[in-house]
């Protein structure tokens, strides 16, 4: 463990890289659940809590299981370092409360997650900070956007929950032409299929709670970036705020990274034969997922991701209007035998949610049209279930939306 050998594959680290073996040799790596640690001496402990020697100190400032899966994730999403912290919006406030001050601006796509889009434009205007949202795929709309004051570009690529794929090393030029950061949201696609460091991002943030786990189990989030980064604009942000992985979470997520890669693949090829079948359904109006041919940023998706599309997508219902595309998506989901309604994703089992109501609900509605959340959308983070079991549960209320 720990060998940091140049010669392995990607593969490889996500089971092998973890912190050195504790003297009684454990195969599986240890949990340590404790909160403080014997020093070995008062000169010691005096250098640890000054920072001038390595060793740990306080559960809240550091943990062998939380570096375990640090180390892991950083090696996997090409990174020199990872910070590890409570869940994936904790990420991003640490982020911003490191890097930012009052009269910064941030620049986001409007399509990210509702939660993400709420803190940066109204929670941490409470203290300043400017921000901007533009178009997911509009380069020359993020260029205009830019202003003397902006510290930092935001994308989530594929989005949560329309799937648009926004051209990471374009934008990571754009950032730092302008003396800013790019930090990607890289939760969809996962160092499974998609590395943004590689392709000129500063920042890559994650929920952990979301296929690194693979079985929504625990909440989790992370932060990669260089090790200037981690240490001098993460970690005292931590130490004070208090944005700490439990333990027990961390080992959970860090056993999930070691499947990682085989519930990607197989997960995204269900999720591409779902799309197919969705896209010829009567009842469906459009489906969004980028490993369609007829999704506007497909190539683009595919050069970034490994070739595959990734776990999740969605479709609105054909409805006259608004109010009926509301009733005939509920309908749908609520005909679902199998399938769980659930507003999480990146399970083993396949999960369907209305996003307008719950994950953007707190959105304006002037906000949701912007992100293309319509009423009729539906979304699908699919599982490992058998491919015709899932088609056959949602074509259970698909079939028959007509009594809706």
């Amino acid at each position: 463990m720990n060998h940091d050998d140049p010669t392995w594959h990607r593969d490889t680290l996500a089971v092998r890289q973890a912190v050195p073996r504790s003297p009684y040799g454990e195969n599986s790596e240890a949990l340590y659940l404790t909160s403080g640690y014997v020093q070995p001496s008062a000169e010691a402990a005096a250098r640890r809590f000054a920072g001038e020697e390595d060793g740990y100190t306080y559960g809240r400032y550091g943990n062998p299981t939380v570096s375990s899966f640090e180390q892991r994730l950083a090696a996997l999403e090409g990174a020199e370092a990872c910070i590890g912290t409570a869940s994936g919006m904790s990420s991003i406030l640490m982020l911003c409360l490191g890097l930012l001050k009052a009269g910064d601006h941030v620049l986001c796509s409007r399509s990210m997650f509702g939660s993400t889009i709420k803190l940066i434009g109204s929670d941490l205007a409470k203290f300043g900070v400017e921000s901007s949202f533009v178009s997911q795929t509009d380069l020359s709309a993020w260029q205009a956007a830019i202003r003397p004051n902006t510290k930092l570009l935001f994308a989530e690529t594929p989005t949560n929950p329309l799937t648009e794929v926004c051209d990471i090393q374009a934008l990571a030029d754009m950032a730092h032409n302008a003396g800013a950061l790019l930090c990607v949201d890289n939760c969809f696609a996962t160092p499974a299929l998609q590395r943004p460091i590689a392709l000129g991002a500063d920042i890559v943030m994650h929920s952990g709670t979301k296929y690194l786990d693979g079985q929504g189990r625990v909440m989790a989030g992370a932060l990669c970036a260089s090790q200037a980064f981690i240490t001098n604009t993460c970690l005292p942000i931590q130490k004070s705020g208090g944005m700490t992985l439990a333990p027990f979470n961390a080992w959970v997520v860090l056993k999930g990274l070691e499947t990682l890669d085989i519930r990607m693949q197989a997960q995204s090829a269900r999720a591409l034969s779902v799309a197919q079948w969705l896209q010829d359904h009567s009842a469906v109006a459009r489906v969004h997922y980028p490993g369609l041919s007829s999704h506007p940023q497909h190539a683009l998706a595919m050069a970034q991701q490994s070739g595959l599309g990734g776990a999740v997508l969605s479709f609105e219902v054909k409805a006259q209007d608004p109010e009926q595309a509301r009733r005939r998506a509920f309908y749908v989901l609520d005909q679902m035998r199998m399938l769980s309604l659930s507003t999480n994703l990146g399970d083993t089992k396949t999960l369907a949610a209305h996003p307008a109501s719950t994950s953007h609900g707190r959105l304006t509605e002037d906000q949701r049209q912007a992100a293309g959340v319509v009423q009729g959308l539906i979304r699908v983070a699919v599982g490992l279930e058998h491919l015709q079991d899932i088609q056959t549960d949602l074509d259970r209320g698909l079939s028959t939306i007509a009594q809706a």
